[in-house]
Order: C-alpha cells, then structure tokens, then sequence
C-alpha cells in the first residue's frame, strides 16, 4: 500500500521536475559543446563550404583534411612531444606531491602549518605573474628550446593542487593502521609504501589526471621557451599551423581537432575519478 504524505504537507520538490532546469542545462551544455563540435565538423568540409555557409553540415564530407595531417611527420612530432612532455610532468606532480603531502598529513613539526599555507598560496600564483624571471632562469640554466625547460617549471606549478588535494586523503587515513604496522615492525618507509599509497589511490588519479590535462593544453610557458619547431608542443604546433596554412581554414580546423581529442577522449575516460577524488578530498 503507497504511503501518503501527512495532510497539510506537500511533497518535497527535488527541483529536476521543473522543465526549466533541463532546457538551462542543455543550453549550457550546448554553448559549451558548439564550438568543439563546429571545428570537428569544419575539418569535414571544404574552404569554399565554409566560405558560402559557415554554419552548415559538409556536403559532401571531404576526408583529405584529416588524412593529410595524419600524414604529416610535423604533427606526429608534436604530439610525441606533448606526450613526454605530459607524462613526465604527471610522474613528477604526483611523485613529489604525494612525499610532500604524507609529511605534512602524518608528522608533527614546526612550521608545519606555515608550509601548508605555502603550497595553498600557490594556487593563487599564476604562472602569468612569475614568467620573465622564470624565463630568466631556464636560460641560465640552458634548458630553453628543450622539452625540460617546460617539464621543471610545470612540475612546481602543479604542487600546490597536488598536495591541497592529498593531504585530507593522508590525513584521514587511521592512526591504527599506522601503530599496527609499527608493532609488526613495519618503517615508516614501508608503510608508506605498503599501507599509505594503496589507501592514497583516488587522490593520486585525481591529481595525476589534472596534472596530465593542464600539461598537454599548456600553451603560455611553451610559448616563451620553446623556439624551435622540432621541440613544439601541440598547442605551440596549433599556432604555428594556423600561421603557415592561414588561408586553408578547413585544414586548421582538422589540425585543431585532432590535437584536442586526446585531452577531450582522457577527461572522458577518467571524469569519475576526478569527482570521486575531489570528493574523498573534501571528505578528509
């Protein structure tokens, strides 16, 4: 038998009933999704297509666009560069973050809190503010127009996310756990590893998927130090293709579109464990 609400009372409204709610939100989702789709499509067409209707559907689908910079040995550099250059950063953020964090979260020292507020002011640094003295420094050091002179400076930007999003993660994990492994005479060394980085995966996902998506659409630090085309990251080659191809629009279009992908079909893949990780962090 269906339980009636009590007299008087009107049933909770969850809000998603409302019509209004799900044409805002596709609204929103389509502003957002329109521009990813117009240049996936644009590279289907031809430049006349675009120039007579530029809003309208191929007719016919010209699939030369894609196949010639699949071709091409320019693009496949690019994204090889971007690949290492991603990886490495994302091995770096999380390798380091995850020391860092465990030290903070487990031990008790002085200054500890002062360095916490250290990496969470981080956040509010960009890299727009410190770009010429860190340009001056990579030249110092000779690592301009190499793939470590963008691979170092990413690193240290991507610490504060990591260590603000781990620390509530290594915090929450139980003190027990911790003098147990002791009195089975485990070092805090191997708890670390044993105990602390098995119960840490969420987080480190989290932020290695943040770390690997802010690397690959990179653009500002590549810019100022990579010159050589043979270092160029795919955001640095986007440019310099539009530049050479400038007036074949249809073909920076499909350029466009196939550097994007990989970051877009990564987000996809691993949306939930980002969510799920920001939420184990807030949790903690």
């Amino acid at each position: 038998m269906a339980r009636t609400a009590p007299a008087g009372r009107r049933p909770r409204d969850s809000g998603w009933s409302n019509p209004t709610v799900y044409v805002a939100a596709l609204l929103l989702v389509g502003l957002m999704l329109g521009p990813v789709l117009y240049i996936i499509i644009g590279g289907f067409r031809t430049n006349s297509q675009i120039t007579t209707d530029p809003a309208g559907l191929p007719d016919p689908w010209e699939f030369g666009n894609y196949t010639d910079v699949l071709a091409s040995g320019t693009f496949w550099r690019q994204v090889g560069n971007s690949t290492i250059v991603a990886l490495v950063t994302t091995i770096g953020v999380v390798g380091l973050g995850v020391m860092a964090s465990y030290v903070l979260a487990r031990y008790r020292f002085r200054g500890r809190g002062a360095m916490y507020a250290l990496f969470a002011a981080g956040l509010m640094f960009p890299a727009t503010v410190a770009i010429t003295p860190l340009y001056i420094l990579i030249k110092n050091l000779g690592l301009v127009n190499t793939l470590p002179g963008v691979i170092l400076p990413q690193i240290a930007f991507g610490l504060p996310t990591t260590v603000i999003i781990l620390v509530p993660f290594l915090r929450a994990i139980p003190k027990e756990i911790e003098e147990a492994a002791a009195i089975d005479r485990c070092s805090r060394l191997g708890f670390f590893w044993r105990m602390v980085l098995p119960l840490s995966v969420p987080g480190l996902i989290t932020t290695g998927i943040l770390a690997f998506i802010g690397s690959w659409n990179s653009y500002l630090l590549p810019l100022f130090i990579l010159n050589n085309q043979d270092t160029f990251t795919l955001p640095l080659g986007v440019q310099a293709f539009a530049s050479q191809y400038s007036v074949d629009t249809a073909k920076v279009l499909a350029f466009t579109s196939l550097s994007m992908i990989p970051a877009l079909v990564f987000f996809s893949l691993f949306e939930r464990r980002i969510v799920g990780g920001l939420t184990g962090a807030v949790k903690g």
